[in-house]
This record gives C-alpha cells, structure tokens and sequence, in this order.
C-alpha cells in the first residue's frame, strides 16, 4: 500500500472507528430502555470494559464501506456495524475465559474476567450478544422490516452453531481438549477459520449488500470478497501471534503456537503464509472489480489486513 492511499484508508477507518465508539457509548448508557427494568451498574461496567476505549473497530467500517457502494445512509450502516461489533466484543470476552484461552490481557488492558471476575464476564459476554440484535432489529437499522429481519438472520447464522461459536469448538477440539489431537489437513484448517473468524467479517460486507438491497450479481461479488477478506486476516493474525509480542498485539502473544493450534500458517509455513495472503489481496481485488473506482477504500482494507502489524 502506498504512502498516500494508506494515509487515505487510515483516514476512513479512524472516522468510523470514532464514529462507532460514540454511537457504542450511548448504547451501553446508564439509562434503562423501554422494556428494560434496570442496568445494573456492575454488568454495565464490564460491558463498557469489553466494548469502549480500543479496537481498530474493523468490522463496524466494513460494513460502513460496503454499504456506501450502494448509496446507504451512514448512520444507519454504522447502526448495523455496531450491533455486528457487539458481537464482535462478546466473543472476545468468552474467548479470554479460562476455560477457553486463558488470556489475561486484551487490547492492552485486563480481560473483561481478570478486571472483575469470571462470573460477571460470562453474564457481561451474554449481555452484549443479546443487546446486539436488539439494536439490529431497530428503526435505525433500516425502515423496511424485511430487511431487518435477513440481517438478524444472517447475524445469527454467522455467530452461532454454523458460524462463529461452531468454529470455536472445531477450534478446541483441534487442541486435543475432547478427544486425542490430531494433525488437521488444509481444508479442515481452512473451514475451522472460515466458521471462527471468517464468518463475521463476511457478514460485514454482506450486511452493507442487504442493507442496500444490492442484486443477486452484486451480493455474490460482496460475498466472495468477504470470504476472502475473512482467511486473510486470520492468516495474519496467525503470523502475528508466531511473529510479534504482546506489547505490539496489547495480548498475549506465541500462545497459539504453544497451544498447537490448528493454523495455515503451520499448515503452510511463514513463507508460504505470506504467498497466501498475498494471493488472497489480488483475489478480493478481482472480486470487486465491477465496482471500479468506487471499491478503492475496500480494496485498500484487504492489503491493510494482510499488512497489519497488530
């Protein structure tokens, strides 16, 4: 990525990222909303701790951007970004437990459990994944309750059994933690990470196609990008943890490796990673080559993942 056009991309993803963090702010308000009894003030705390004050908030903008190719309002993108982003961040919370990863630090901070405790960290990762498809289901989503209602549905099916949370127990059984560890071939690792991670970034970029109630041609180009934009930043986030350390990540860094998770990287090696990702790029280039000029901020957002250095 050259000088200027990283400058431009940094530019774009620091305005939604702080236009997300002020919408996420007054989400997580103090003040009860209609058919709520009360917030209390400990669970509202660890949500703010889980959500607020860090994050490059990657998922929210791509869902911003995607949306912009079809000509959606902002706000109401940023809306569906953030309840992306909820789940995003309770997925974070539970996978810091010690019964998952066992991870002290996140985004240069105490895990969610480490800051108050496991309990409230649990109830705080539920809470953040119940309030974001309450904000999904709003007006300010989208007028049409059709188009509401296929954008819970898709949030759904991309976190759940089929998507993210079905991708995590491929991930701890590949750690051996039910059943004697197994060396795991390309596909296996390639669907485990299309389940875990992939899943909802390619939601983000299908969200800005519903949103914008793109046609079947333009939605399969929006998918195919995301899926691919989906294994590059696993990709990368795999060579971080081999490569990097926790003062750069803001988390524990080399815990995969130990771990003998099941990654491309070890499936492929360093090298063959990086040929990886870098092939990934020039796909999700093509991909949206339909859209020309306009794609630039997302074709930018696929090196940038590739490139990332945390």
């Amino acid at each position: 990525m050259d000088a200027g056009s990283h400058k431009d991309f940094g530019t774009r993803l620091a305005a939604v990222a702080g236009e997300a963090e002020g919408a996420l702010t007054r989400l997580l308000d103090d003040a009860a909303l209609a058919g709520e009894i009360a917030r209390p003030p400990r669970l509202l705390a660890a949500m703010q701790h889980a959500v607020l004050g860090g994050g490059k908030r990657l998922r929210p903008f791509l869902v911003v951007e995607c949306a912009a190719l079809f000509g959606v309002e902002r706000m109401r993108a940023l809306h569906a970004g953030c309840a992306l982003e909820l789940v995003h961040c309770y997925s974070l919370v539970h996978d810091d437990l010690p019964a998952m990863d066992d991870d002290d630090l996140r985004r240069g901070r105490p895990t969610v459990h480490k800051a108050f405790d496991q309990a409230t960290a649990i109830l705080a990762g539920d809470a953040l994944l119940t309030l974001a498809f309450d904000v999904m289901a709003r007006e300010d989503v989208h007028a049409d309750a059709g188009v509401r209602s296929e954008l819970v549905l898709e949030l759904a099916r991309a976190s759940g059994l089929g998507g993210m949370a079905g991708g995590q127990m491929l991930d701890l059984a590949a750690e051996g933690r039910f059943e004697p560890k197994r060396a795991l071939n390309r596909n296996e690792i390639e669907m485990l990470q299309a389940m875990k991670t992939g899943a909802l970034i390619r939601f983000a970029c299908r969200a800005g196609a519903i949103l914008g109630q793109a046609d079947d041609a333009a939605r399969a180009r929006i998918d195919r990008y995301g899926q691919l934009i989906g294994q590059a930043f696993q990709i990368a986030d795999d060579l971080l943890d081999l490569e990097s350390d926790a003062a750069t990540l803001g988390k524990a860094a080399g815990k995969d490796a130990a771990a003998g998770k099941a990654t491309l990287v070890t499936a492929l090696g360093p090298d063959g990673a990086r040929a990886r990702l870098s092939e990934l790029v020039k796909q999700a280039d093509g991909a949206l080559a339909p859209f020309a000029a306009k794609a630039d901020t997302l074709r930018a957002a696929a090196r940038f993942i590739a490139e990332r250095r945390r």
